[in-house]
């Protein structure tokens, strides 16, 4: 006899959208959880009585519409504050301000070249369209491209059909995919002060490229994967920290009838003539059910949940290669004040405070940076980008105080003297806080608390291999019908009635709610067509 339906294997914010939308249906759904609060990486914390930050993902910048319309989160508590433009200080006193306004982001690009502020709407069309057009594989189950069958021959076939119009701009995709973005943006831009304002992200995104390693353009595709225009809203700062994210989909997913199990660490997927059947917890108890969707990384998921079980050797070696080394970290701060950053001037700006702050003036700055982590040193002048979310959320901190949190780049997960020890920790964290100071005097002495975490500390913290957000690089060779690996990227598995639903699989790692949207259509047609009501 089954217990459910559908077991899930850890509570983060796929899992819990994977298990909505299987609840929405009518399935009978248990989401199990290792810690005290659902919600993976989309948690709110608070780290010191009174200070409460997101302590991995900060910012909704890719939450899919049509899952939060779909879930109706606003309406189980998920408030979008809209952020104040983003500021980015640049060599010398130059500085650049994303306007909301069209003509005064014309004018902001003008201060460095005529001719970019010009090129500038032609190449937010052309990330547009190829957005759009990408965005519409978001929610499809890739295919197998290799396969020689006829069933499969039709299916690719009919996916080629209905995807014909990303055919269309083929070379324009192939180009993201495999360019530098560097190199992309040198088709639009002549001037490098703009090329660093737009590639920032490429090289701060969580892996381990820079703005001129190749297939870094991708990155610069990401911000345009999101319609903006829907009655969900644009993207911004969640009310009382990312936690709520996971909140609200949680409450979505148990008026469905979906349970959530917190302090319920899975040890072991039970397998029986190759069919998942269950799942034993720490402790001993066993729970059983039709199908298995694990939102654990892949490589969490086949060495250590499935260690005993035989798998396809090929398969094996391809998820132990995936590429997961990070080179991300994060300082958070309880500040007794609001920091003022050098180059702003809220009178002449006309708005109070930068809530997002971007540290990367130049582009050799930026890649002097990387460099450090490609010979397992820590950046002593890092990339920052720096939160100060309680500038619009009261909720965050008491009344006159702030939290910061940043998110630095080009921290290797191993340095070249050996694993992160505590006084590595410091030094890098007192190159973070020096590196902030120079754009915002005296912040050091607001300072209450701080924290820094680096990849083996998030790694170990959130069970993310490698310390990476993604579950993997978002690259060429990771992507769509490769992830997380070749034959395997429809959600199934090897194992027969085993799923994936997390960043391991299409598309990818950002708190988009696509691949736990996505697992659930296939789980729910595995369920629909099963005879084992068990």
């Amino acid at each position: 006899m089954n217990d459910f339906d559908a077991i899930i294997i850890g509570g983060g914010h796929n899992g819990l959208v994977c298990g909505a939308y299987l609840a929405r249906r009518g399935a009978k759904v248990c989401v199990l959880e290792r810690k005290a609060q659902v919600g993976g990486a989309v948690v709110t914390e608070e780290l010191w009585p009174g200070y409460r930050v997101s302590p991995a993902s900060y910012l909704m910048a890719l939450l899919q519409p049509k899952v939060m319309l779909d879930l109706d989160l606003k309406r189980h508590g998920l408030e979008v504050i809209a952020q104040t433009p983003t500021f980015q200080p640049l060599e010398g006193d130059a500085s650049f301000t994303f306007w909301h306004d069209p003509e005064r982001l014309k004018s902001e690009f003008a201060k460095f070249s005529r001719k970019d502020a010009d090129a500038y709407a032609g190449y937010v069309e052309f990330m547009k369209t190829a957005g759009e057009k990408v965005r519409a594989l978001l929610f499809q189950a890739p295919i197998n491209p290799t396969s020689a069958s006829l069933p499969k021959l039709l299916e690719l076939a009919r996916f080629g059909w209905r995807n014909r119009a990303v055919l269309d701009q083929l070379y324009d995709i192939y180009d993201l995919l495999t360019l530098s973005a560097y190199d992309f943006l040198g088709r639009w831009f002549e001037s490098d002060e703009v090329k660093s304002v737009l590639g920032f992200y490429a090289s701060a995104a969580g892996g381990t490229m820079s703005m001129k390693t190749p297939g870094s353009a991708y990155i610069l595709l990401r911000g345009f994967l999101r319609d903006n225009t829907t009655a969900a809203g644009g993207p911004g700062i969640i009310r009382g920290g990312m936690g709520s994210i996971s909140q609200a989909i949680l409450r979505a997913g148990s008026e469905y009838g979906m349970q959530a199990r917190c302090n319920a660490q899975v040890e072991e997927i039970l397998v029986e003539n190759n069919r998942a059947v269950g799942v034993r917890l720490a402790g001993g108890e066993t729970l059983r059910a039709r199908a298995i969707i694990s939102n654990a990384p892949a490589k969490l998921t086949f060495q250590q949940l499935l260690r005993d079980t035989p798998l396809p050797e090929a398969f094996r070696q391809e998820v132990a290669r995936i590429r997961d080394r990070s080179t991300s970290y994060k300082v958070h701060l309880a500040l007794n004040g609001l920091p003022r950053f050098r180059l702003f001037d809220p009178e002449r700006m006309g708005y109070d405070y930068p809530t997002l702050v971007k540290i990367g003036p130049s582009i050799d700055y930026i890649e002097r940076a990387f460099d450090c982590s490609k010979y397992g040193e820590f950046a002593r002048n890092p990339c920052l980008a720096v939160l100060t979310p309680s500038a619009l959320d009261d909720t965050l901190a008491p009344a006159g105080h702030h939290v910061m949190s940043i998110f630095g780049s080009h921290a290797p997960y191993r340095l070249k003297t050996g694993d992160w020890t505590d006084a590595d920790r410091q030094a890098l964290y007192e190159c973070t806080i020096a590196t902030l100071e120079t754009h915002a005097p005296g912040i050091r002495a607001q300072i209450l608390h701080g924290q820094i975490k680096v990849a083996p500390d998030f790694e170990r913290e959130f069970f993310l291999p490698g310390g990476h957000v993604h579950h993997g690089e978002l690259s060429a060779d990771q992507i769509f019908f490769k992830r997380p690996a070749k034959g395997f990227a429809d959600y199934r598995t090897p194992v027969n009635a085993l799923f994936m639903c997390g960043a391991s699989t299409h598309p990818g790692g950002g708190v988009t709610g696509v691949p736990g949207h996505n697992a659930a259509a296939v789980v729910a047609k595995f369920l629909g067509n099963s005879n084992s009501k068990g």
